[in-house]
């Protein structure tokens, strides 16, 4: 295990906010991704909203997003728990005993962007994201 880190979700504000804090406390938003950039259908009037972003000030790092309009998070459900993991026996190991008794709302799987992913929420109520970098391959 690397790092986890807060996934923060907003109702189609993240870019605003992620301005917001950088303006506040100071800062970088070193990443910013829209659901346009994806290889996916998406609707033009979701094409904006911010896919997957982060921000960065000294030792403070966290990621954000928008949630789609179908899909929306309310207050307490806008925080995640995101661990990278430089291990992927570790990362399904770590998925499959989080998800004991909970729901899965998207199974580990490969993704676009390099990386085995999947999301959760626990038992508990606890939602989380496993995200596990794909080895790059030798050019």
């Amino acid at each position: 295990m690397k790092t986890m880190n807060a996934y923060l979700i907003f109702p189609g504000t993240c870019e605003e906010a992620l301005n917001f804090y950088q303006n506040s406390i100071g800062g970088e938003i070193p990443s910013l991704m829209r659901f346009s950039d994806a290889p996916m259908p998406v609707a033009e009037e979701n094409a904006q909203r911010v896919m997957h972003a982060e921000f960065r000030c000294g030792d403070i790092y966290f990621m954000a997003s928008d949630s789609m309009p179908e899909n929306p998070d309310s207050a307490g459900s806008n925080v995640r728990l995101s661990i990278a993991l430089d291990d992927a026996a570790e990362q399904e190991r770590m998925f499959n005993a989080l998800s004991d008794g909970g729901t899965v709302e998207m199974a580990l799987a490969d993704t676009f962007w390099g990386a085995r992913f999947g999301m959760l929420t626990d038992r508990y109520g606890i939602n989380w994201m496993l995200n596990y970098e794909l080895p790059k391959e030798n050019a």
